[in-house]
């Protein structure tokens, strides 16, 4: 793959995502953009990657949007948005809805876009220095990269507002405490522990952990019987066509640990 703002490798079934420009706060550029858009369609379509791991060099995770460039765009910076929102909102549906569980390793502070990238993750580790804000509305803009969809729903829609209209900051303990990040872990310890949680997943269900990302992300679209209904067809077909839920079930009557391949 042609990448120029961030890094991709995958070891023992776990592929690792940096966003890598350092000098630039991790600025999320338009190469960025879609840099993350090559990666997950990659992460979506390889059956040999079982988790993702998304972190960044440096001491910030990502300062948000790439600014300067957009000054320097000019009057074109209208086309520049579109688009950008265009390869990163491509990007977080396939980080989404694929099967492998994302780990966001947040190695310092997150704001504008990199919360709302943070946002996307399926377990999210944050060091205990890292900061939080939206600043979006601080420039004059308005709130991407999907935090208009999952922040309401983390935060209740009044606690959104105050976030992207007045632009608070907060600590790591207070993101956790507003259900922000899963956990909070001193600095040298982030990526350990995010690469601890996705060697777990790795060795889990990934056909599952699929199926449980499609149902929450479908699940506040959905009246009862609807999402009933899909509840049905994913854990049946789970057990139809997958060798994990019958190494599961096996497992179980047996009184032994499953073995799971992501199968």
């Amino acid at each position: 793959m042609d990448l120029q703002h961030l890094t991709f490798n995958v070891a023992n079934q776990i592929a690792t995502i940096t966003l890598n420009r350092p000098n630039d706060a991790n600025a999320l550029s338009l190469r960025m953009a879609q840099d993350l858009h090559v990666v997950a369609n990659h992460c979506d379509a390889s059956a040999d990657i079982r988790a993702v791991i998304l972190t960044a060099t440096g001491k910030m995770f990502c300062a948000g949007g790439d600014v300067l460039s957009f000054a320097a765009a000019g009057d074109g910076v209208n086309e520049m948005m579109r688009n950008m929102t265009t390869y990163l909102h491509g990007a977080i549906a396939r980080f989404q809805r694929m099967n492998p569980p994302l780990i966001i390793a947040c190695n310092g502070t997150a704001a504008g876009a990199g919360l709302s990238i943070m946002l996307m993750g399926d377990i999210v580790v944050a060091a205990s220095s890292a900061k939080f804000t939206m600043a979006y509305t601080g420039i004059g803009v308005s709130p991407d990269g999907s935090s208009s969809f999952f922040l309401p729903r983390i935060v209740g829609t009044l606690k959104a507002k105050e976030m992207m209209l007045l632009n608070p900051r907060y600590s790591a303990d207070e993101a956790k405490s507003l259900g922000l990040v899963t956990e909070v872990v001193v600095d040298d310890q982030v990526l350990p522990r995010a690469q601890a949680i996705a060697a777990q997943l790795a060795a889990g269900p990934t056909l599952a952990y699929g199926e449980v990302k499609r149902l929450l992300a479908d699940t506040f679209s959905n009246g009862l019987e609807t999402q009933m209904e899909l509840e049905t067809r994913a854990i049946a077909g789970l057990t139809r066509y997958t060798r994990d839920a019958r190494e599961g079930i096996q497992a179980f009557s047996e009184k032994r640990k499953p073995q799971f391949e992501g199968r």
